[in-house]
């Protein structure tokens, strides 16, 4: 999981920098490329195959997961690195959020006012971390990023409906790429960017972005299927910690006391309703 998180932490500093000579939607294409040409490696040497009975919760998994990659790249493009990546670590706040609105629609199920405590608080960081980002009139990328976070949580609950069924990680995660290379395409065809006059650092921050970007996926799954789910929720977060420490690095970007202490409360409310959400599902399961 840390090496995840960093390599995370590292594709999003590529994919600033290439930001500036690329546009979102080739960034997500060669992105999904090198996602294919690794993974179908992997596949092979490991014997897991890519056919799958289960194409449409694939195209559901893959449209919800390429709009948050391209809302991310977006905001990374237009945000401090820190302030990009903290706003789509939201997404277990976002789904604490769901699990809170599904008890209510099921009726019946108290919702549990520690839920209710780390969502108010993982909001009140969300404001604390846009604060800054309103003044200096980049709106639209903070929204950009806060629906990636949004978006997020829908992808990781179609992840672990994939999961549930028996698909591999290794599957899911290649389909994955195969809709970023095609819907990178895609938009960039609908919406045509002038193609760059690319110089070698760009190129290599782009492809070196989206290597990064795989690889961290592949760590990524790898922990969640060996490791503990809390423990991995907490190491989720250092890739915050990583992101601050390479946008002050790079950029001279250095988070104001209000924004870290948005970021902390996003942590925070982050770690306590993923415990919350283990503790209902080791409930359900005893009860069934």
């Amino acid at each position: 999981m840390l090496g995840a998180t960093l390599l995370f932490a590292v594709m999003a500093l590529g994919v600033k920098h290439a930001s500036l000579e690329f546009s979102a939607p080739q960034i997500v294409m060669v992105r999904g490329l090198v996602g294919v040409l690794l993974l179908g490696l992997l596949a092979r040497m490991q014997g897991v195959s890519l056919r799958s009975r289960l194409p449409g919760m694939h195209a559901t998994r893959c449209t919800v997961g390429v709009i948050s990659l391209l809302l991310w790249y977006l905001a990374i493009g237009g945000l401090p690195l820190a302030t990009a990546m903290t706003l789509n670590y939201t997404s277990s706040v976002w789904l604490a959020c769901f699990l809170m609105g599904g008890a209510i629609l099921m009726g019946g199920q108290r919702v549990d006012p520690r839920l209710v405590a780390a969502v108010l608080a993982g909001f009140a960081g969300v404001a604390l971390v846009l604060q800054p980002t309103f003044s200096k009139e980049q709106l639209p990328w903070g929204l950009a990023g806060l629906g990636s976070g949004v978006i997020a949580a829908l992808a990781y609950l179609q992840v672990t409906a994939l999961g549930r069924a028996g698909e591999p990680e290794l599957r899911v995660v290649f389909w994955f790429s195969v809709a970023c290379a095609l819907a990178g395409g895609l938009a960039g065809w609908v919406f045509p960017a002038p193609l760059p006059q690319a110089s070698w650092q760009g190129v290599a921050w782009l492809i070196g972005s989206a290597l990064c970007g795989s690889l961290a996926q592949v760590c990524m799954t790898a922990a969640y299927a060996r490791g503990r789910v809390l423990v991995n929720a907490s190491l989720h977060y250092t890739g915050i910690v990583f992101a601050t420490l390479l946008g002050w690095w790079q950029f001279g970007e250095q988070p104001g006391a209000v924004a870290l202490a948005g970021m902390a409360l996003i942590v925070v409310a982050g770690l306590a309703a993923t415990r919350l959400r283990a503790k209902v599902a080791a409930d359900v399961k005893e009860s069934e």
